[in-house]
């Protein structure tokens, strides 16, 4: 039997800090693991390495000539990216607002503060317990929240993002 898998590049997604025993950053980033509900530091790198990814696009496409052709398709395609998501408002698209991004931005979006935000869960904590147990999944633009009401009744509740 032929394997039909497609090889996907591997790659990193983060990058550990050059110095690992600063003190300011260490307080930093331990803080937002407490205030967002991180599992580890790493997965704070992994949202500092997306943002610094997208920081670095917009820093090369700003210094282009602003009728370039270049930076005018591939800067809008990278501010409707980010209005999609909801980390940047609509009203402030332009390149230089997308170099005044910060990492808590991001962080916002994610699926777990949202659940704590919109009050689905106790905690931050408890949110991402209901994502990981499958009680409540993001899927096409929707909030799916399932509730196992007595034997195989299951309640779905849908709710915008």
């Amino acid at each position: 039997m032929v394997n039909h898998r497609v090889q996907l590049v591997q790659s990193k997604r983060y990058s550990t800090p050059r110095r690992p025993f600063e003190k300011p950053r260490l307080d930093q980033e331990l803080k937002l693991v407490g205030e967002y509900g991180l599992r580890n530091k790493r997965e704070l790198w992994i949202v500092k390495m997306f943002l610094a990814k997208i920081r670095k696009a917009a820093r090369e496409l700003l210094t282009l000539d602003e009728k370039d052709a270049r930076r005018l398709f591939q800067g809008n395609a990278l501010l409707r990216r980010l209005v999609r998501t909801g980390v940047l408002e609509e009203g402030r698209m332009k390149l230089d607002y997308v170099l005044g991004l910060k990492p808590e931005d991001f962080l916002e979006r994610r699926l777990q503060t949202q659940v704590f935000k919109l009050g689905l869960a106790k905690s931050i904590h408890h949110a991402r317990v209901l994502i990981k147990q499958g009680h409540i999944r993001y899927t096409h633009g929707l909030f799916y929240w399932c509730i196992l009401l007595s034997g195989h009744q299951l309640l779905v509740i849908l709710l915008r993002s």
